[in-house]
């Protein structure tokens, strides 16, 4: 079972990660969507397309965005729509 965890408090856990360059992306459907809030940064993958990105608000504490994932990636990264990962802090393990 991975677990992401940032602010004392789980915030995805699943057994069905992928492994992407060294990153864990959860299923959408394993992540507390109570701490994710819908920001507006968008960056670019040359192999996986743009990626949307989630500020945490865990406990009164915000993590500008510290979770992304590709809402329609590229044919190479098919298998990571609707899964996210996480950065700036949030513990993986």
């Amino acid at each position: 079972m991975m677990k992401a965890t940032w602010n004392g408090q789980t915030i995805a856990e699943s057994n069905d990660t992928i492994v992407i360059e060294n990153n864990h992306y959860f299923p959408a459907l394993s992540i507390k969507k109570d701490f994710f809030k819908s920001s507006n940064k968008h960056t670019s993958c040359p192999w996986k397309g743009e990626a949307s990105y989630y500020s945490l608000d865990v406990d009164g504490k915000e993590n500008t965005d510290a979770a992304w994932y590709y809402p329609n990636p590229k044919d190479a990264a098919k298998e990571i729509k609707g899964y996210v990962a996480f950065w700036k802090g949030v513990k993986v393990d």
